[in-house]
């Protein structure tokens, strides 16, 4: 896997998210109840629930799309060589949603695609050489970069979203989530994609966040597991989540080597 990413190193990473007393209320019903977690670089953060259990409505707090009360704090690393740098404010985030609405048959191309997320230049208008080289760059970085010229429409499951994971992680977030990032993806393009989160958490040092019903391959890659049903209901390594009870009665038990 070529991994060959564009590091802002001008800033000290994030290195540690601190969630304190996390509430997320509508209407006066508590969607999500006092959520308590740290969630540190370098390692990979399962999100497992039922549907409606407040996956997504906790994403939405990080990413502060949503009304919430508690607080959310970064911690940062220092920047290569140990200079003092001031760090950002907030930190970079990487997403990769559970699909890209392409529909069938259009004419757009994955290059056309890319372009149009990274530049302003029309993509009707001939194509400048820095431009293909810049696409090809950053789909190289999940060895897409041979989908370039095809159609968007036309591409498999697995094919749009290492497209969509070569988008998120150009430049490299300091917090990277993929919500279900792999729904209709088959059993091959399934292990290839959790293979490549690996490797980047790993490589880059960086916070991976990942909502998924995939609880074998969880089992295989997650560092830590956080188990939510309106608040955290269990969380820890994947040994301990696995075998706690309320988690059982969700999902039953998990088999995993």
């Amino acid at each position: 896997m070529n991994l060959n990413l564009h590091h802002p190193t001008i800033y000290p990473h994030v290195c540690l998210t601190k969630i304190e007393h996390l509430s997320v209320k509508t209407n006066g019903e508590t969607i999500l109840g006092d959520v308590n977690l740290q969630i540190r670089c370098g390692e990979l953060t399962a999100i497992v629930g039922r549907n409606g259990a407040g996956k997504t409505t906790f994403l939405r707090a990080l990413l502060d799309e949503i009304p919430h009360t508690g607080t959310i704090t970064y911690e940062h690393g220092v920047s290569p060589g140990g200079i003092k740098i001031k760090p950002r404010k907030k930190p970079r985030f990487g997403y990769v949603p559970q699909k890209l609405a392409i529909a069938q048959g259009s004419p757009v191309s994955v290059s056309d695609l890319v372009l149009s997320c990274i530049s302003n230049y029309p993509v009707w208008l001939p194509r400048r050489k820095k431009d293909t080289e810049r696409v090809r760059k950053i789909l190289s970085a999940t060895n897409a970069e041979k989908l370039a010229d095809k159609r968007a429409g036309d591409l498999s499951g697995g094919e749009i979203q290492r497209v969509m994971l070569a988008l998120a992680i150009n430049p490299l977030p300091d917090i990277l989530i993929l919500d279900e990032p792999v729904s209709g993806v088959d059993r091959n393009g399934l292990k290839d994609f959790y293979a490549l989160v690996a490797k980047l958490r790993h490589d880059f040092d960086v916070t991976i966040l990942l909502v998924s019903h995939d609880l074998d391959l969880i089992a295989e890659h997650a560092d830590k597991v956080v188990f939510i049903d309106r608040g955290i209901a269990a969380e820890g390594s994947v040994e301990e989540v696995y075998s706690d009870e309320k988690f059982i009665e969700t999902f039953g038990k998990i088999k995993y080597e």
